[in-house]
This record gives C-alpha cells, sequence and structure tokens, in this order.
C-alpha cells in the first residue's frame, strides 16, 4: 500500500492522453499521460517540478494547476484512527469479534464479504469520488485492493473484485479515470474490473514492472522507495513507463526526509 482548472489540466495533457470508452460503465475517461513525469504527493502537497505532468495527492487537498491530477482515497481500509466513522459491522472481525488490522498501518480493513456490505461501504467512498470530481482532478487511485491478501483469510479476491467493480462504475460516471493500486496477481483482469491504469509500489523492487504493464500497455505509474529499486526499474522501464523514487512517508518538499529522484 501507500500512500487547476479542469480546462488547464486538459490543455496539459491533450498531447500525451487518450480518451477512452472502459469499465462497466461504458463512460468516456480521460488517462494519464503515457510516460509522463510523474509526482507522488499523498503525504503532503506541494508545488511539483514544472516538468512534472501528473501528479497524485490525496483527496484532502486540491489538485495542481495545469497537470493531470490522480486523487488518492483509501477505499479497501480504514484511516488510522478513524474506525468511528464507519458503521460497526464494515470492519472486519475474526470468529472472536477481534477487529483484523494492517500492521503495517494500523488500519482496519473493511469487510467486503457480502454484496450488502460492498454497496455500503462503496456509498461511503463514492462521496470521496464525489469530492475528487468536484475538486477537478482526472483520475482516483483506491488503496490497499491488496487488503484481502492481509485478512487472515477471511477475504477473497473475488470480494475485492466485485467491489472496485462498483468504484470503477462510479468513477466512470463521473468522468474519471481508476487505477489499479499494486495487486499484479489481478492486473490481467484489468478490464473486466473497469480499471484504467496502474498504480505500482516497487515494481522495479519486485521485479513486476512487466506484470502491469503488458495488461495496462505501458499505462503504469510506479512509485519506488529505494535507490535500488528506481535503479531497476530505471534499466528496464524507462520510457516506457512513470517512475519516481519518494521516501517512504513521501513528505512534502522541504521537510526533513523528503526525497524525489527520477530516472
Amino acid at each position: 500500500m501507500r500512500r487547476l482548472s479542469t480546462f488547464l489540466a486538459a490543455v496539459a495533457v491533450a498531447a500525451t492522453s487518450l480518451v477512452v470508452t472502459s469499465g462497466p460503465s461504458s463512460a468516456a475517461v480521460t488517462l494519464p499521460p503515457l510516460r509522463g513525469v510523474l509526482d507522488y504527493q499523498i503525504g503532503g502537497a506541494y508545488t511539483p517540478a514544472s516538468n512534472v505532468q501528473i501528479v497524485i495527492r490525496d483527496v484532502s487537498a486540491s489538485p495542481a494547476s495545469g497537470k493531470y491530477n490522480v486523487c488518492y482515497i483509501n477505499a479497501f481500509q480504514a484511516q488510522e484512527g478513524h474506525d468511528g466513522d464507519w458503521q460497526s459491522d464494515l470492519l472486519l472481525r475474526d470468529a472472536n469479534g477481534n477487529k483484523v488490522v494492517d500492521p503495517d498501518w494500523n488500519e482496519t480493513l473493511l469487510d467486503l464479504r457480502t454484496a450488502d456490505k460492498r454497496t455500503r461501504v462503496a456509498a461511503k467512498v463514492n462521496t470521496w469520488i464525489d469530492q475528487c470530481a468536484s475538486k477537478g482532478y482526472q483520475a482516483i487511485e483506491p488503496d490497499n485492493y491488496d487488503s484481502y491478501t492481509r485478512s487472515l483469510s477471511l477475504l477473497t479476491a473475488a470480494q475485492a473484485q466485485e467491489y472496485i467493480k462498483l468504484l470503477s462504475a462510479y468513477a466512470h460516471s463521473k468522468n474519471l479515470a481508476i487505477g489499479q493500486k499494486n495487486t499484479p496477481e489481478l492486473a490481467g483482469n484489468r478490464v473486466a474490473n473497469g480499471l484504467d491504469f496502474a498504480v505500482t509500489e516497487e515494481c522495479g523492487e519486485w521485479e513486476e514492472c512487466g506484470d502491469y504493464a503488458g495488461p495496462f500497455a505501458n499505462r503504469v505509474l510506479d512509485i519506488e522507495y529505494t535507490d535500488s529499486g528506481r535503479a531497476a526499474a530505471c534499466a528496464e522501464w524507462s520510457g516506457r513507463i512513470s517512475i519516481v523514487q519518494r521516501d517512504l512517508l513521501v513528505v512534502p518538499a522541504g521537510t526533513s526526509g523528503y526525497v524525489r529522484k527520477t530516472c
């Protein structure tokens, strides 16, 4: 996991973006620029470099002027400290009634085991998608698609895909593209699931970039967190996919620990 006007943004990316019909909604969306220079700003917004074409920011932030903007939302887990924002039965619990928590980020997983619960979770997440659309974003990045792999086998890949189909249909109805976050094992199902591009973490480090590049026709936004991962991604994929290295906490420029490097 991990973490403007609409007219100006559209003009800036028109030469490299593609308007497509994708997903169950059959709505037209604008894809990220192919091989566009990327900045990943989910830990805090700052002015991107002039050559940056694609910016990913948290839903709480405003888009960057003149760029293609992707709106980050945590769609499969509750933000740390925000379990109370969810109805209790939508928080995943084990047989003993204990909440199932992502140990890396201390986030409770959302319960997607029934169609009713998936619909109810999606209804809340759709309000964030509405915010993305109203602010002028062109796409969304729903994080933690792979949360089923951390669910103590309580959730399945099939349930995750049925849920993301709800999000993709709604995003497309708002003329927003939607990215698949990580989860290379499901990349081959991207058309059926209504997913338009990929946002990957450390595909160079884990030698997974090809798992996404094929199904998504190289429309891949890769974030690396180490020099070795960036070097591996750049050595094989520079000029084919978008690659940026950021610090693990993706802090804003000017903050201690900030890192941003490209190929």
